[in-house]
């Protein structure tokens, strides 16, 4: 079965650009140029959102740097400890929803310190698959189409992710320990 998925997996990426152009060739529609048009616009979208990019890279560092992420978890300590919940997951928790980037390196970090078959590792990898990155989501897609007034769809993402994090700790607390 795995050599299967692994031989299918070689194709498939192959198989769906051929679909498309055969697609495109039955439309009669101008493929390439659509394709290196739609590149052009990716570019100029990706200079519209630089500066929401930037205003996120730098309050993630901000938090890190300053101390509050270690000042945050000594508050939140003890009730991580009666959940049963590893305080090295605080930081992952925190900085989910501002960066996938800081979130891949705290995981990553977490992995080295407690091992790959701790609960740690476990509970901090479900936690990075269960919610987004809702703020740079927020900015990027937002400020790529020119909407600065987007409240609630920050709550309601801030709601999704906060649902995602008792969800993984739920599912992590049946299944690991």
């Amino acid at each position: 079965m795995i050599n299967f998925l692994n031989s299918l997996s070689i194709f498939i990426l192959p198989f769906i650009i051929a679909v498309i152009l055969i697609y495109a060739l039955y439309k009669k529609t101008p493929a390439y140029e659509d394709f290196t048009q739609g590149a052009k616009e990716g570019f100029n979208i990706a200079i519209k959102i630089i500066p929401y990019l930037v205003a996120i890279m730098v309050a993630t560092a901000m938090l890190r740097a300053s101390g509050a992420i270690e000042t945050i978890q000594n508050i939140l300590s003890p009730v991580f400890d009666y959940f049963k919940i590893p305080i090295e997951t605080s930081i992952i928790m925190l900085t989910r929803s501002l960066s996938g980037s800081a979130t891949l390196g705290v995981l990553a970090d977490i992995i080295n310190q407690t091992g790959v078959n701790s609960y740690a590792t476990k509970l901090a990898a479900v936690i990075t698959g269960s919610s987004e990155t809702t703020f740079y989501v927020a900015s990027v897609y937002f400020g790529s189409v020119g909407i600065t007034k987007f409240r609630h769809a920050l709550l309601a993402g801030i709601l999704a992710d906060i649902t995602g994090l008792i969800a993984a700790i739920i599912v992590c607390s049946i299944f690991f320990l």
